[in-house]
């Protein structure tokens, strides 16, 4: 008997990494990793070429263009990845008969609403990283599956775990040089802001989720997060005390005190229900402190 053939796109990414790693679990898979070097998805010729040769059963589509605010200033870019490409992935699918699986984002969201987003809330992106996104969303049938996330920290590629230990780490050396010694030279405080709120979610704890949704075929919209929200200043305050740094090195401040200010506007309450997860009795991801702590234990390991 054939094995269950899974397609991944954007494999090198830090999810599609982990995607890979917990499909390649032998559970009767044969995963097929796709980088963007062995698949563009903006070229529909080539999409449909790579799916009638390998005639997935299901296809995670993780592919995308995640570049928030360079998109504001290139929508084209935006559209034609997120939203045309996926158009492309699903005609594919449609033609050899797969499921498909997208990942999508809370920033479908404008972060107004004051309460958790469930699976049925009417989106209203304010940025165009948001539109192409929900743009991809709409070019699925209604038997495949969205899988909305936000902030996702993984061990593999960048994200802000690892930009936030980074940032301490050169702090800490700038004030400990000779220089410093000699000058007086002062720490200064790593600055993020509190006014924006969501869910941190895990690469591990999502792929693991989605391979469950993805092998029982559960179709329509779920939200997929770890539990729990926090802002970002919050957060960055827990990366460093599990980095064995004094959180008081970071302090608050507003999105309108960013400097240089940030060219796509962030919904200010973006935090995912995971109503769909729940009501379906699927299980819920762990909560955030939780995979942050192994996060950060594996990350000042490898980083």
């Amino acid at each position: 008997m054939r094995l269950l053939r899974v397609l991944i796109t954007g494999a090198g990414g830090q999810l599609g990494h982990d995607l890979v790693g917990v499909f390649n679990i032998q559970d009767g898979e044969e995963v097929v990793a796709l980088k963007h070097t062995d698949l563009d998805v903006t070229d529909r010729k080539a999409t449909l070429e790579v799916f009638e040769q390998m005639h997935p059963d299901i296809v995670v589509h993780a592919a995308a263009w995640t570049a928030v605010d360079d998109s504001e200033a290139n929508p084209d870019k935006a559209f034609s990845v997120n939203s045309l490409g996926t158009r492309h992935v699903a005609n594919a699918a449609r033609r050899t008969k797969a499921h498909l699986i997208y990942i999508s984002t809370d920033y479908v969201f404008d972060g107004v609403a004051g309460r958790p987003y469930v699976e049925w809330d009417i989106p209203n992106p304010i940025s165009v990283y948001g539109r192409s996104k929900f743009g991809g969303e709409k070019e699925l049938d209604p038997a495949f599956t969205v899988v909305r996330t936000s902030w996702v920290c993984g061990l593999h590629g960048n994200n802000m775990v690892r930009t936030i230990l980074k940032l301490a780490k050169m702090e800490l050396a700038k004030t400990r040089s000779e220089k410093a010694a000699t000058t007086g030279l002062r720490q200064e405080p790593l600055r993020f802001v509190d006014d924006q709120i969501g869910c941190p979610t895990f690469c591990y704890d999502l792929a693991l989720a989605i391979k469950k949704l993805a092998v029982m075929r559960y179709e329509g919209i779920f939200h997929v997060t770890n539990q729990g929200e926090t802002s970002w200043f919050g957060f960055a305050q827990e990366v460093l005390r599990l980095a064995g740094y004094d959180p008081f090195m970071v302090v608050p401040i507003s999105t309108a005190q960013l400097n240089p200010p940030r060219a796509a506007p962030r919904p200010k309450y973006s935090v995912l229900d995971n109503a769909a997860l729940r009501l379906a009795g699927l299980g819920l991801l762990p909560d955030w402190h939780e995979s942050l702590e192994m996060l950060v234990k594996q990350g000042t390991e490898v980083w």
